[in-house]
């Protein structure tokens, strides 16, 4: 296992079974999650906050949430980020680690320092599949030629990020 610092990164997770991505696909993290088909809102979040060339250039572990878990967010809330590229910055790079963290040493983590600065609990439940916060890995290990995806099944929320992002809409409107 590869390890900077503690690992700082951010999740950015991709799916294989269910998106149709193979092992044998080697592409960067974006054009894997393209290809996939299952993250276009991810995608175009990557791409309103400016960090595609990160994420095709940067070794990187990403814990990458599907469109299915963005649609469960509150209603508006990625409107709300798409028009707040700071908001939008925080919460996708709190899905990245920096550098490669396969499965096999993912579970042997009890958190992982994310590219956005905190940390996220990792915890494997007996019998269960890994949860990073309160998501669950559906699809470990889609390897990409600069890292790997492990796709979950809910945003991952940094501290007090619905408390900003409530208050910068607030003051918004005002």
């Amino acid at each position: 296992m590869r390890r900077n610092k503690g690992m700082i990164a951010a999740a950015v997770a991709l799916l294989i079974g269910g998106a149709g991505i193979s092992q044998a696909q080697a592409a960067d993290i974006y054009d894997t999650a393209k290809e996939a088909g299952a993250f276009t809102i991810l995608l175009t979040a990557i791409d309103a906050a400016g960090l595609e060339e990160t994420i095709r250039t940067t070794e990187l572990t990403v814990f990458a949430p599907t469109d299915e878990a963005f649609q469960g967010l509150p209603a508006g809330t990625i409107d709300k980020l798409l028009a707040n590229t700071d908001l939008l910055t925080e919460l996708l790079t709190y899905h990245v680690v920096v550098g490669t963290v396969e499965a096999k040493d993912v579970v042997q983590l009890k958190e992982a320092t994310t590219f956005q600065g905190e940390n996220v609990k990792v915890s494997t439940p007996a019998g269960k599949s890994v949860r990073i916060n309160n998501a669950t890995v559906v699809t470990a290990d889609v390897a990409a030629d600069n890292g790997v995806i492990h796709v979950i099944d809910k945003v991952l929320m940094p501290k007090n990020f619905i408390g900003k992002l409530n208050k910068t809409n607030a003051e918004a409107r005002y």
